[in-house]
């Protein structure tokens, strides 16, 4: 139980990886707090993805609220965080994982799309990490944060020229936070996912030829999972990593290390 009694609140926590780390988190003990944006929430055609992942949280004997916001908006962070005290009485891990990635090409790209995706990326967990850390700090207690940021931080990607550079910049926000809220025993690490199999890219993986090229340039041989990188965020929000912060951690299958 990693993370026997504490408060966990995830951003992007009805779908994906954000709910494999939550579920993930209620299995190790803790009571969750989801943040998801309704239009994001209907878009795969699942409108009661939010009310499942609640009720398989309190399943497990934990406690869960869900907090409906755009982390893009700055007050979305600060409601989200007063909502989990006023439920929970204080907070202990944040995982930043709210992102989108609307593949587009560079030369035509609209504004609107670069723009709402910095919004979102960027902004959402500059906005949403502060707040959290406002209040870890008022606690006195110290706690621990860790952004999804992605393998695209590191590499670059023709139908990514938004999005690489959000994930870059939330794996620099970590490690400047890590430094700027040490002192209060707030710990700050980010996740950079691989290829991970979500409905994020589920039409982009559909392709069998291009499934098959990606699972062949992973050495472990397939696609990530969801569980699996939030496995490693459990890790990075419990006292097993109380010396770690200011980290990054792949979790890609040895997909960066694989030049061939």
């Amino acid at each position: 139980m990693l993370l026997e009694n504490k408060v966990v609140v995830v951003t992007g926590g009805s779908r994906g990886i954000g709910r494999a780390i939550a579920l993930a988190s209620a299995r190790e003990g803790a009571d969750v707090a989801i943040n998801y944006w309704r239009d994001n929430d209907n878009a795969y055609g699942k409108a009661s993805a939010v009310e499942s992942i609640v009720g398989e949280i309190e399943a497990l004997g934990r406690r869960a609220i869900a907090v409906e916001g755009n982390v893009a908006e700055r007050d979305t962070g600060i409601e989200l965080i007063a909502r989990t005290v006023e439920a929970f009485g204080r907070v202990d891990v944040l995982s930043s994982n709210a992102g989108i990635c609307p593949f587009h090409a560079f030369l035509d790209m609209p504004p609107s799309v670069y723009e709402t995706t910095v919004a979102v990326n960027l902004n959402g967990a500059f906005y949403v990490t502060q707040a959290a850390a406002n209040q870890m700090k008022a606690q006195g207690t110290g706690g621990a944060i860790v952004a999804t940021s992605s393998i695209s931080a590191l590499v670059g990607g023709g139908m990514q020229t938004h999005y690489t550079p959000t994930k870059a910049g939330v794996h620099s926000l970590m490690q400047s936070c890590a430094i700027a809220l040490g002192p209060y025993g707030i710990r700050c690490n980010s996740v950079m996912p691989g290829t991970i199999a979500t409905d994020l890219n589920a039409d982009d993986l559909s392709d069998e030829d291009k499934r098959a090229y990606m699972e062949k340039r992973i050495p472990l041989g397939r696609l990530g999972a969801p569980d699996d990188v939030a496995q490693c965020v459990v890790f990075l929000a419990s006292d097993r990593a109380r010396y770690v912060t200011g980290a990054s951690l792949l979790v890609d299958g040895g997909l960066f290390v694989n030049l061939q």
